[in-house]
């Protein structure tokens, strides 16, 4: 079964110690050990840590680089709430 965060508790990992939390869409995924590996550096990675990244993401990002690392970085999924 697959962890719920809420956007709080994604703020809290925005550094390599508490590990780089990122949200796109519904899902929330650890980029602490794909700094390395991002294309676009790692700089703009740790700038978007604990933050809800989605927008920046469909900028640059197609639906074939979330299937392809979203499987082996996802952690677990955003708990909905109530939009007032």
């Amino acid at each position: 079964m697959s962890k719920t965060f809420t956007a709080k508790d994604v703020a809290e990992h925005k550094d390599e110690q508490k590990g780089l939390y990122i949200i796109v869409d519904s899902g929330v995924y650890d980029i602490t050990n794909f700094l390395d590996e991002h294309p676009g550096g790692a700089k703009i990675l740790k700038r978007m840590a604990g933050k809800n990244a989605t927008k920046q993401f469909w900028k640059y990002h197609g639906k074939n680089v979330l299937e392809k690392y979203g499987g082996k970085l996802k952690v677990g999924d955003l708990a909905e709430t109530a939009k007032l």
